[in-house]
């Protein structure tokens, strides 16, 4: 459906129990974005974007996560900090207290669907509380057109409601904030928080389940491209690592930046219709597709205006360092039509490791790549978090844990059988520090991490030396075309050789350390791909 396209069927909302409620219906975007200005509530920018404040939050609250625990998830879901077990009876009355909180109020409702893949497809109707939240809705799932919507019926339901505070004391919540999903009543209940993302991360979380449970296939949280010879690439990475940055290449066509599906048929599809990334320090030389994405019809979140102007600075970091765009795909120009790709031939795990250890690229063995995605590694570095003074290990399981409702070991065994079946390369590429860690080394260049993308990407790493990491086991090249041969083995990097090797054990035992609540689910294919600390 255009920007611009005027929807007039009518709705009710009386089977959530939305009573009286004016209900603006399936706004366009340019709609959405006026209401947002004429309310306050947001300015357009430079560009023509529109920039919004999502308010006391602007990341998501990882601990205010919940999944209710019922015949369907009881024991399915893995059970813990990451997945916190819910009542089904509290949320009934948590639900019911928001929809009557909605009744008799002016709510904005989408209906959209997820998947791109019409064999997996997910109809998802959002109810919102704001027309700019609407408006990311609009640009984050697929839109379906006019004839699709007449019969539309939703399979899952979003109510998204900032303003409503829960009673941690009376409803079950760790405090007024909360997000949780509801599997049996395919509900995605979110309130107390105006950041957007909890929308899209929740539904999500509820296809990481319903996937491998339901359709035996595996989800992903990567970053996915097709080249001109059909050949499709996979970028896994946590927030900070480039899956968004590395994945945009002028070469390829985008098939998504953040959220995947790998069917039976070796196929790979989008879950979403847009992209939401990062823009801490956007520039346009760095980043090119996203800087000019950034239009009419998006929404950015948290920037600061250049003073007087309605420029956007994005090296103010003053209200959050995770500042952030969203924007319908077809504002990036190279993009893979219809978002489904076709024989995935390389993987790459992306990590930012701060410590300055891991090499800039390498090749694993089937049994690292289980052992690096179960591990799902990057590093924070100092100043990123209040109380971080220096680099620290960030452990997320299949590089996305707080939206994984399994087991990783699952997720984990489904990502060996298809590389093994579909004969896919997988590589670690280290976009961090390179000559020391942070504070003593430098940050590696954007342009030698793409080149050795593109190197591998083109078999130019099939028929060059390789050499194993001492520690990490993990195959090196010692050649890489357009790339400084000296900085290919991080060790050559360090002044001090000895400092280098003393600080690679202890991260393979910082891997070990982590590991080790995964082992008793984890066979020896996977046990042998751990560093030798």
């Amino acid at each position: 459906m255009n920007n611009n396209t005027p929807f007039t069927q009518s709705i009710s909302l009386e089977d959530l129990g939305i009573e009286n409620a004016k209900i603006h219906y399936q706004l366009s975007a340019n709609e959405l974005h006026e209401i947002t200005i004429a309310s306050g509530q947001g300015m357009e920018t430079s560009t023509g974007a529109l920039a919004i404040n999502t308010g006391e939050y602007t990341g998501r609250s990882p601990q205010d996560r919940f999944i209710v625990k019922d015949s369907i998830t009881e024991n399915q879901v893995w059970w813990g900090n990451v997945n916190i077990p819910f009542e089904p009876k509290a949320f009934d009355a948590l639900y019911n207290k928001v929809t009557t909180y909605l009744s008799n109020k002016e709510i904005f409702v989408r209906d959209s669907y997820v998947c791109a893949d019409p064999n997996y497809r997910l109809n998802v109707r959002v109810v919102t509380e704001t027309a700019w939240a609407n408006l990311f809705c609009y640009n984050m799932f697929l839109r379906p057109g006019q004839e699709e919507l007449a019969n539309f019926k939703n399979d899952w339901t979003v109510l998204c409601v900032p303003s409503f505070m829960a009673h941690p004391a009376v409803d079950g919540t760790r405090q007024s904030n909360f997000a949780i999903l509801d599997f049996t009543k395919k509900i995605a209940l979110i309130g107390g928080t105006g950041y957007t993302g909890e929308m899209k991360k929740g539904i999500f979380s509820a296809l990481n389940f319903i996937l491998p449970v339901d359709k035996n296939t595996l989800p992903m949280h990567c970053s996915a491209n097709v080249g001109n010879e059909g050949d499709t690439a996979i970028f896994f990475g946590l927030s900070g690592t480039g899956k968004t940055t590395l994945s945009a290449d002028p070469n390829r066509k985008l098939i998504g930046d953040d959220e995947h599906g790998w069917t039976n048929e070796n196929t790979v599809f989008n879950f979403e219709g847009g992209c939401y990334a990062k823009v801490i320090n956007l520039t346009e030389e760095n980043e090119p597709d996203i800087f000019r994405a950034i239009k009419k019809g998006a929404i950015l979140e948290n920037v600061v205006f250049k003073e007087g102007t309605n420029e956007v600075d994005y090296s103010d970091v003053s209200i959050t360092q995770n500042t952030r765009v969203s924007y319908p795909i077809e504002h990036i120009d190279n993009i893979q039509p219809g978002s489904i790709g076709k024989n995935p031939k390389n993987i790459f795990f992306l990590t930012a490791d701060a410590y300055g250890i891991l090499p800039p690229i390498s090749r694993l063995t089937p049994g690292q790549a289980a052992y690096h995605f179960i591990s799902g590694y990057t590093a924070k570095v100092a100043g990123t978090e209040a109380g971080v003074t220096e680099p620290q290990p960030n452990f997320s399981a299949c590089f996305g844990a707080p939206f994984m409702p399994l087991h990783p070991t699952r997720y984990a065994e489904m990502l060996s059988k298809k590389t093994k079946d579909a004969n896919v390369k997988v590589w670690l590429i280290n976009t961090g520090w390179t000559g020391g860690p942070y504070g003593t080394g430098s940050r590696m260049k954007l342009k030698y991490t793409r080149a050795m993308i593109t190197a591998a990407l083109n078999g130019e790493l099939d028929t060059v030396e390789y050499k194993d990491h001492a520690v990490f086991g993990i195959a090196i090249p010692q050649s890489c075309p357009d790339v400084p041969s000296e900085i290919l083995d991080p060790r050559n990097t360090w002044e001090d050789k000895d400092l280098y090797d003393k600080k690679a054990i202890e991260l393979g035992q910082k891997f070990q350390s982590n590991f080790a609540k995964f082992e008793e689910f984890a066979n020896a294919e996977i046990m042998a791909g751990a560093p030798k600390a």
